[in-house]
């Protein structure tokens, strides 16, 4: 299993929840409505090259569109290498935390 930095799993899951509708800008209000935190692009084109070349994300060019000027905007899709590292970082995830309890948090929170 490949292991996710904490962003890479972030941005995977609003990849994967946004569709075809998946480009820097959504991503980023993505994750930020899942995190309660504003997020810069910084830290969504980073995590989002990482998940490229590890070949769990995939990016195509859309067509350029008259909104942006004739730009193109790149999306990006889930593969089906990333959704398997998605499923394998929440099993890591609810193994490290079995057997933690409520009560053994209360004085914490």
């Amino acid at each position: 299993m490949k292991l996710l930095s904490r962003q890479e799993e972030l941005v995977l899951i609003a990849v994967w929840r946004l569709q075809d509708n998946a480009y820097s800008v959504t991503i980023r209000e993505k994750v930020a409505e899942l995190t309660a935190h504003d997020w810069s692009f910084g830290a969504i084109y980073d995590p989002l090259e990482r998940l490229e070349k590890k070949k769990l994300l995939n990016a195509v060019f859309s067509d350029p569109s008259p909104e942006r000027g004739g730009k193109r905007k790149k999306m990006y899709s889930i593969t089906s290498e990333g959704l398997k590292a998605l499923v394998g970082i929440k099993n890591l995830q609810e193994s490290v935390w079995n057997g933690i309890n409520k009560s053994m948090l209360k004085n914490l929170i």
